[in-house]
């Protein structure tokens, strides 16, 4: 993105990854990795959802981490789910 379009409210410089993210089941979640590209490097992030009494829960995170490899991003984003669904489980869906 041009740095005219940024300075006149053209957008906030992340564009989104290209389509075909990795998705892994895990531990009863399904883990979808959702890098974004910002600044010239994929920054870390993903989707968790889980079915929960007949309703698709999602959690969404977004990490600091950045990558100048998508697959990189794409690993980390779903290591970092995983990581997400062995320490919180289903409590991550409460607000």
């Amino acid at each position: 993105m041009s740095f005219w379009k940024r300075l006149f409210g053209g957008g906030s410089g992340a564009e989104e990854a290209p389509a075909g993210g990795k998705e892994i089941e895990y531990a009863g979640f399904t883990v979808r990795a959702t890098p974004f590209k910002q600044d010239g490097q994929y920054q870390c992030s993903g989707v968790v959802s889980k079915e929960v009494d007949g309703e698709v829960k999602e959690h969404r995170f977004i990490r600091a981490d950045r990558f100048a490899s998508l697959d990189d991003a794409i690993d980390i984003s779903l290591r970092k789910g995983r990581q997400m669904v062995d320490e919180q489980g289903e409590r991550m869906f409460r607000e």
